[in-house]
């Protein structure tokens, strides 16, 4: 490779790195999803009223935000 010419990014390999980009950032709230749901395994007895529907909450919208990145894309 020539270091004078520069590296032409080609609509497709930006549309892989952009892809590449939302499937690493869902695998990483799928994780913090993960992470919350096993935190909270147990405590839903001893936590005062409503903590349990606020965990349920706040998992349901980190999956649908995962879902979302990737949804209607190829």
């Amino acid at each position: 490779m020539n270091e004078n010419r520069p590296i032409e990014i080609t609509e497709e390999m930006r549309q892989a790195m952009d892809s590449a980009r939302r499937q690493g950032l869902q695998t990483d709230l799928r994780t913090l999803a993960a992470r919350i749901r096993a935190d909270a395994e147990g405590r839903y007895g001893s936590e005062p009223p409503g903590w349990q529907a606020g965990v349920e909450w706040t998992l349901l919208y980190i999956e649908n935000l995962a879902s979302g990145l990737t949804k209607g894309r190829s």
